[in-house]
């Protein structure tokens, strides 16, 4: 249960003022706001020509859950996560992972939300109780929570708790050179390869190039990341383009990187059907063509799920509907072969 902690009004980071108004700078929007008027994301508003972030502390989905669920493969595997998101986004779209929540959310605007108010220092205090080696910041866009997101991640590193973020990308490089100092893993949310054309028709976006250019900054401040591709039929499932992000993160990230094809399930879109599993195969042995060592198709008792090594293809990390069932590993080595993989684990 959430300590009764009062609620404050907290100031945001990462803004600047103009004339007339505030440049919000945490996201790639980086959103004009007038006096008494809110953001995008309407969980940032200009009070007095001062932002304020409304969602301080107002934790939705709070659940302890395998790190595997975010989806992080070489992170850790096998650990438990604390996992809770807090209300807010910058796409509200129906091909976003959590859009059902997030729309519901965004109907009813920040003041009627429920939600348990937690501290930074109680979500801390419960990752230590439950035995948790992360907190996952997910459900919901974590940037558009960096206050909370950023005092909590600061206070965990000191813990010894690892901090770990599931994005959609379109968060700011400054706000990325704010946080990476406390981020150990992220996890970024990609759907139809980053296709232009489809963000701009369904994401209310223009330009993809924000989410690679988050991507080389967490690497350069080494932050670990995983990334997946949600491929939507019909609309999202183009194999040339993803053929290029797949070329895109060999080159701008490394061959290492790990990258999870993810299959579209009709929940808020019906009239689309699920990704046929013959896409997605397609979509993976291209991307191993093009250089990428761990792809993974994220569905259940699929043998692309487990990770394998690369020089040998002695079997590493067996998994089944995400959840692990046997780790084969000496520390980050193959047993067989010895070859070096990037996989963390104590």
């Amino acid at each position: 249960m959430a300590k009764k902690a009062k609620e404050e009004l907290h100031e945001a980071m990462l803004w600047q003022k103009e004339r007339n108004g505030i440049r919000c700078l945490v996201c790639s929007r980086e959103c004009f706001i007038n006096k008494d008027k809110r953001g995008f994301c309407q969980v940032r508003e200009n009070k007095g020509n001062k932002l304020y972030a409304l969602n301080f502390g107002k934790v939705v989905g709070l659940n302890i859950q395998p790190i595997e669920k975010n989806p992080l493969f070489h992170f850790y595997p096998a650990s438990n996560s604390l996992s809770f998101g807090i209300f807010g986004c910058n796409l509200f779209s129906q091909f976003c992972p959590q859009f059902e929540l997030e729309n519901k959310l965004h109907e009813k605007t920040i003041e009627n939300v429920k939600y348990d108010y937690y501290t930074p220092e109680d979500i801390v205090e419960l990752a230590e109780k439950k035995n948790c080696k992360s907190i996952t910041y997910n459900l919901t866009e974590p940037s558009m929570a960096f206050e909370f997101v950023f005092r909590t991640a600061k206070l965990a590193e000191r813990s010894n708790i690892k901090n770990t973020l599931v994005t959609n990308g379109f968060i700011s490089q400054e706000a990325v050179k704010k946080v990476a100092k406390h981020l150990d893993a992220a996890t970024v949310n990609i759907v139809a390869s980053a296709d232009k054309e489809f963000y701009t028709k369904f994401m209310s976006v223009e330009d993809t190039t924000p989410i690679f250019q988050a991507l080389r900054q967490m690497k350069k401040h080494r932050v670990f990341v995983e990334i997946t591709n949600l491929i939507v039929p019909q609309v999202g499932d183009n194999i040339e383009k993803g053929t290029r992000l797949a070329e895109r993160i060999s080159n701008d990230l490394s061959s290492e990187t790990p990258y999870h094809i993810l299959q579209f399930q009709p929940f808020a879109v019906a009239e689309l059907p699920p990704t046929p599993m013959s896409t997605l195969e397609q979509f993976s042995s291209d991307a191993k063509k093009v250089g990428l060592r761990y792809v993974y198709i994220d569905s259940f008792n699929h043998p692309d799920e487990s990770t394998y090594c690369h020089n040998c293809k002695e079997l590493l990390i067996q998994r089944k509907g995400s959840t692990v069932k046997k780790i084969n590993l000496v520390q980050d080595r193959c047993p067989n072969c010895g070859f070096k993989t990037n996989i963390f684990k104590d």
